[in-house]
């Protein structure tokens, strides 16, 4: 069994249910399952789109790289996503990334882990970091909480919290 995290989110039709049933999804082959809390974003590359919803989550899986890569395109497919439809940064009822496959340094044409562009999105570190404070990048050896700290304000946002009115990380 190896230690997975994957990266999802949502920004079409009711983003909380579409994670939600992502993570029951998964659940079919992942094993303890830890989710995170949801965060709220702004989209970037492509801003003009509804904002999204984020989370990560922790489990174990038996699939080798390429079948769970399969399984979370499987996921999304089922869950309305169409690649064919809209580009890779355009907006979609759900998303699913293989940020960490345990501690490989994984290449290929289809699948690069860690996930390229973790480490500069505070949509995937602040769950993530939420989750395992002290889990480090097989890359470079540094925690991610140093990358998180390295960032500048990017409007991410815990959900539900109507009462926090100002900046956020």
């Amino acid at each position: 069994m190896t230690e997975v995290w994957l990266g999802l989110g949502s920004n079409l039709g009711d983003r909380e249910s579409t994670i939600a049933r992502a993570v029951a999804l998964a659940s079919q082959f992942l094993t303890d399952v830890k989710t995170s809390g949801l965060w709220e974003s702004k989209a970037r590359y492509v801003e003009d789109q509804p904002d999204f919803l984020n989370a990560v989550v922790k489990g174990r899986t038996e699939l080798e790289p390429e079948l769970l890569l399969d399984a979370v395109q499987s996921i999304e497919k089922e869950l309305g996503r169409d690649r064919a439809s809209v580009g890779p940064k355009g907006p979609r009822s759900i998303d699913l990334d293989i940020l960490l496959y345990g501690d490989r340094i994984i290449v290929s044409d289809r699948l690069v882990v860690p996930h390229p562009g973790m480490r500069e999105r505070k949509f995937v570190l602040l769950p993530l970091v939420r989750l395992d404070p002290g889990l480090v990048d097989p890359v470079s050896r540094k925690p991610f909480a140093s990358f998180l700290s390295e960032l500048p304000p990017q409007g991410i946002y815990p959900c539900r919290s109507t009462r926090y009115h100002g900046p956020y990380p």
